[in-house]
């Protein structure tokens, strides 16, 4: 198994991408630590994973609460003694045209997208200094590449830990410790259920694959980055998206 062994915390793991991720990397081997504001949705996916033989502990964590990521990342290493993967997939929508964007709206994506990345990873970075190792893994989108229509928040979240992945991978490549984004296009996840199925069909139409992704291939990206079988990849953004750009 390719993650064997290896510890690994994945925020916002209680749904969507996240979820997908939690079972991936424990299926493959790893301890992997659940992250999610929802204490149910935390204990659901902890006791699966335990369910199928997989090692899984869980805490409650707000990624735009410094205190919760310590508090966290401590019980994490008290337990295990080291952290060799992070996976900063939390992340919110507050979608509006510029002109009607108020500023909560925008505060709120900043805070827990880009500001919430920044935590987290600034949480764990010590330990992996410490032990000459790790991955960083940023969950950007395909809007963060290209942009959006009515997301300027979300765009500009995205577009920023696009900009941290590439920093950290300078700054911390030489300590053993690789740092890369993952831009998603259209999954099949919550976020796209209030979509009214006209708008959603053409979205689908500029999908040269015609059709939306799953959670799992995300999931199945993120193991294959954390995994030794990447060891050479570093500072990369990598769309998985079937060639739509939305």
């Amino acid at each position: 198994m390719r993650l064997q062994d290896k510890v690994s915390i994945i925020t916002g793991s209680g749904r969507g991408i996240g979820r997908a991720t939690a079972f991936k990397f424990a299926a493959e081997g790893a301890r992997t630590v659940v992250c999610d504001l929802n204490q149910a949705s935390v204990d659901s996916v902890v006791a699966e994973i335990r369910a199928h033989g997989g090692e899984a502990s869980g805490f409650v964590v707000d990624v735009t609460d410094r205190s919760s990521i310590d508090a966290m990342v401590a019980a994490v290493k008290a337990t295990y003694g080291r952290i060799d993967t992070l996976v900063n997939n939390a992340g919110v929508v507050q979608d509006a045209r510029m002109v009607n964007m108020t500023d909560e709206q925008f505060d709120k994506v900043i805070d827990v997208n880009l500001k919430g990345t920044f935590n987290c990873a600034k949480s764990v970075i010590d330990t992996m200094l410490m032990q000459q190792s790790g991955v960083i893994l940023n969950a950007s989108s395909i809007v963060g590449i290209y942009g959006n229509f009515g997301q300027t928040n979300y765009a500009a979240s995205k577009f920023g830990v696009i900009g941290m992945a590439k920093t950290w991978a300078r700054e911390f490549g030489r300590k053993g410790i690789r740092a890369n984004a993952v831009c998603p296009g259209m999954i099949e996840t919550d976020i796209i259920k209030d979509i009214p199925e006209k708008v959603l069909q053409g979205m689908i139409a500029k999908v040269p694959v015609g059709r939306l992704g799953k959670p799992e291939e995300i999931a199945n990206t993120y193991a294959f980055l954390a995994s030794d079988e990447a060891s050479f990849i570093n500072g990369a953004v990598i769309e998985v998206s079937g060639g739509g750009i939305l």
